[in-house]
């Protein structure tokens, strides 16, 4: 028996866990259910309240006693409560959505809205878009057919005139972070991309949205909301609003990455380690898995194979790296060289340019490209521009390797305020 939990058929990455036990004092319980288990779950009723994930939103109707205004619109339940052994079925995902469109200040009233996927999260949100006045609303699918205004994606090019495009698809959610199920260059019309997904916490759809200047918002506000409002239900109280932005914040911070680049020898992998005893984030440094990888040193993968099979490694393990969270990640010094790279760095986290004065850096033999004071030279001068693009804080180090203890606290600190402030209070 479970008190408090969340059903689905898939939770391993769930983060309801993590949220509920922050908004309330209970312990909260994911529980994978099978088909065949969720009739024998339901009819025995051990649990106080639950909530409900994809795909049996729909299906836990029949076994609800009541249904509150909003599941009984919507045909939608992602909150059970057992009173007295009546199942209470509720639906807090529109309030969740609402309250996320509304405190980012998207406006929907007379514009014309795109929604790509037609599931049951395409359902709430179509009642949002018509309770906030949309002046028309398109489901975009596959097929291109359903009931209302559905069309097909290569159709969704016709309307190039949309003002705000919501995703409700699954494309970009970890762990196939690289997807992406509309192209927004040709939507310069639009004025706010919102994706319900919340991991990764930028998807490729709102990177995009981001660099053509347009305001972008992720799931997890929306998540937080609705299990904010679920946990009114499960315990019969109520919560300030503020709170929500508050879990929200706190989540970004514990969970975010911090990704180093710079300069062969700027002290990367120095920092990395030394922040994460400052930081509960565990240290990585890319080339360090290449090389284990590979089962030789960088020297010898240059010398063998060459730098395109080097680059292809590193690439692939940036993909692997940067899907997680929690993560201080020092990459080598050409990994800026691929914008696919800080693509995903930058899904999860922040990166943080490790600036030192070239008169400081260091040739070193292990490293083929910087093997000599003019290599080292000729690279930070065809890299810098790079650096500083690709850097959302640029961080200097111009101390000797044998930091003080307070020139360490020094450094350490800049970090962690810029952390803080662009992960913390700028990211949404």
């Amino acid at each position: 028996m479970i008190e408090y939990g969340l059903i689905g058929e898939k939770l391993l990455h769930s983060f309801s866990k993590i949220i509920h036990e922050r908004l309330a004092d209970y312990t909260y319980e994911l529980c994978p259910l099978t088909k065949e288990e969720l009739t024998p779950f339901l009819t025995e009723k051990k649990f106080k309240a639950i909530n409900v994930t994809i795909p049996y939103k729909r299906d836990v109707i029949p076994f609800c006693d009541e249904l509150d205004d909003s599941a009984k619109q919507l045909g939608v339940v992602n909150t059970i409560v057992n009173r007295d052994g009546r199942l209470i079925g509720y639906n807090t995902d529109f309030a969740g959505f609402l309250h996320s469109v509304e405190s980012h200040g998207i406006d929907m009233k007379d514009k014309k809205v795109m929604i790509l996927g037609n599931g049951g999260t395409c359902q709430t949100v179509t009642a949002v878009a018509n309770h906030l006045g949309a002046r028309e609303i398109l489901v975009v699918s596959r097929s291109g057919v359903g009931e209302g205004n559905v069309i097909s994606y290569r159709d969704a090019n016709y309307h190039l005139d949309t003002d705000v495009i919501i995703n409700t698809t699954p494309k970009g959610m970890y762990p196939n972070n690289e997807e992406q199920g509309l192209n927004l260059r040709a939507f310069t019309s639009c004025q706010a991309v919102f994706d319900v997904i919340y991991n990764p916490m930028k998807t490729r759809l709102l990177q995009q949205a981001e660099e053509m200047g347009i305001l972008a918002v992720n799931g997890m506000e929306m998540l937080v909301a609705q299990a904010k409002f679920a946990v009114e239900h499960f315990l019969s109280i109520s919560i300030p609003n503020q709170r929500i932005q508050e879990v929200c914040k706190e989540l970004r911070l514990e969970l975010g990455n911090i990704s180093l680049i710079g300069m062969p020898s700027c002290g990367k992998t120095l920092t990395g380690q030394a922040l994460s005893k400052y930081i509960d984030k565990t240290f990585v440094d890319t080339d360090a898995l290449i090389v284990e990888r590979a089962g030789m040193s960088i020297r010898e993968i240059f010398e063998r194979h060459g730098e395109p099979f080097f680059r292809q490694l590193e690439q692939e393990v940036i993909a692997e790296l940067a899907k997680k969270n929690q993560l201080i990640i020092a990459t080598g010094g050409g990994a800026i060289k691929n914008h696919e790279n800080m693509l995903n760095l930058k899904q999860n986290g922040i990166v943080i340019f490790i600036d030192r004065e070239l008169k400081k850096l260091v040739s070193t033999h292990d490293r083929p490209l910087s093997s000599s004071k003019d290599a080292v030279a000729e690279l930070y001068h065809q890299r810098y521009p790079w650096y500083l693009s690709y850097g959302d804080l640029r961080i200097e180090n111009n101390y000797d390797e044998d930091l003080t203890q307070e020139e360490l606290d020094t450094l350490m600190n800049e970090i962690l305020e810029g952390y803080h402030e662009i992960i913390g209070n700028q990211w949404s």
